[in-house]
């Protein structure tokens, strides 16, 4: 492996052909960037969602249908974004939009229980082992605060352990070194996947710990899987302690059936859900074990009050349980998440072919491109990544027709097909070729 620094001639090599990128991707689309342009001002930034920002500029999508995109330009991509995660059903699924147009046509803000959202809750408690009860929201962010809250409620504490650089929401944010916006929680950092370091860390905290959070998976912290045994290991501890152990699977409950944890059987004490369980819709949900979500009942002393003007919006409740129990079959999501770990495997024999210091991690229908020599067990060595190369592979991919994000994430939806998956590895496998003197070498 090649560990020497980068010479200038090679720096001054890079920001030419990126810049050269930017040009060819800027005369492509001039629609794109003229709205762009326009919008910065209302939108500061011209933006209102900062994931979706990226240079020269993002470009503005019209349309999509199944697997495919369209921007202002009239471009077509095949889509490898999936809404970060949360467009797992693609794009118009018919069975959602029929669902979905019956209650626009029927009334939407009835200000009443309406007669999905008790179905929809007995069908995701009969899927997830750790959801004895459940209440919906409108984000997982929410959710996440939710859970973290009624944590310190229940408990009578008010530490949280969670991990470096993970991400539960636009407030409970921690990759480098965490944003000026988070919620004023006591947190306390542990390593993923360090089973000593944490378990240390919570036998410290353990008088004033009322939880521990994390993702199974990291979604947003680079598609790091958890060992099984970190994630055994922190249910004994938790349980030892009297804290309650969240598993936020806002994006891994589509890495399987029965979710990521049920993959696992290991079960939290509470399990928070959103993005594509909405159908396309906003959406969140918390639930777990019922002693604890029972403390909801409104008819219970001292019950926790739960407000929320569109917790049970009919888009989200209908177009979320048509997706969930009609679309999102077993046999569904057993095909999805194969093709995913087909095509992981397929772009991490591309980078070996071309001697590429580079991994595609994850699991299933979830990963993330890195260029970075694997294995990657925690985020601290994804830090290295010069961000330049990322750009390079996001404009060339946009220029090849492959919706991606600028983070190197992939999320297949389930429309996205084998001719798709071979179509993405070819695009991938000429970007190695046409630029591998400027990435690092293996």
């Amino acid at each position: 492996m090649n560990l020497q620094a980068p010479s200038r001639h090679r720096n001054a090599d890079l920001d030419a052909v990126l810049a050269d990128a930017f040009e060819r991707f800027t005369a492509a689309n001039p629609m794109s960037r003229e709205r762009h342009q326009g919008a910065m001002a209302s939108l500061p930034g011209g933006n209102t969602r900062a994931v979706l920002w990226y240079r020269p500029f993002p470009v503005t999508l019209v349309g999509g249908e199944g697997c495919y995109v369209e921007d202002l330009d009239g471009h077509r991509y095949a889509d490898l974004v999936s809404e970060y995660s949360a467009g797992l059903y693609g794009h118009s699924d018919k069975t959602i939009a029929k669902a979905m147009v019956e209650v626009i046509e029927g009334g939407l803000a009835l200000g009443a229980p309406n007669r999905y959202e008790a179905a929809y809750g007995a069908a995701i408690v009969d899927r997830f082992p750790a959801i004895e009860r459940v209440r919906f929201c409108n984000s997982g962010t929410e959710a996440n605060i939710m859970a973290l809250s009624m944590a310190r409620a229940i408990t009578g504490r008010k530490k949280i352990i969670a991990m470096k650089e993970g991400y539960h929401g636009g407030v409970l944010t921690f990759a480098h070194g965490g944003s000026p916006l988070n919620l004023p929680f006591p947190f306390v950092f542990a390593d993923y996947n360090d089973i000593d370091g944490t378990l240390a860390l919570i036998k410290e905290h353990a008088a004033d710990l009322a939880a521990v959070i994390l993702e199974p998976m990291m979604g947003g912290g680079g598609c790091i899987p958890a060992t099984k045994e970190f994630l055994l290991a922190l249910r004994e501890a938790t349980q030892k302690a009297g804290a309650l152990l969240i598993f936020d699977e806002v994006m891994t409950s589509r890495l399987h059936y029965r979710a990521l944890h049920g993959a696992h059987g290991i079960n939290p004490d509470l399990l928070t859900l959103g993005k594509y369980l909405g159908g396309g819709a906003s959406f969140g949900a918390f639930g777990g074990r019922a002693d604890l979500m029972d403390r909801f009942d409104p008819a219970a002393p001292g019950a926790f009050s739960h407000g929320g003007t569109f917790n049970n919006n009919l888009l989200s409740m209908a177009g979320g349980m048509a997706g969930f129990t009609k679309v999102l079959t077993e046999e569904a999501s057993r095909a999805v998440n194969e093709r995913g770990d087909r095509l992981r495997g397929a772009l991490n024999k591309a980078l070996a072919d071309h001697r590429v210091a580079g991994v595609v991690l994850g699991r299933g229908s979830l990963m993330n491109i890195h260029f970075v020599p694997g294995p990657v067990t925690s985020p601290e060595p994804l830090d290295h990544v010069d961000g330049r190369i990322m750009s390079l592979y996001h404009v060339e991919m946009l220029l090849r027709g492959q919706h991606v994000t600028p983070r190197g994430m992939l999320a297949l939806s389930i429309p996205f097909g084998d001719a798709e998956v071979d179509g993405f590895v070819a695009a991938f496998d000429d970007f190695l070729a046409t630029h591998r003197s400027l990435l690092p070498q293996a």
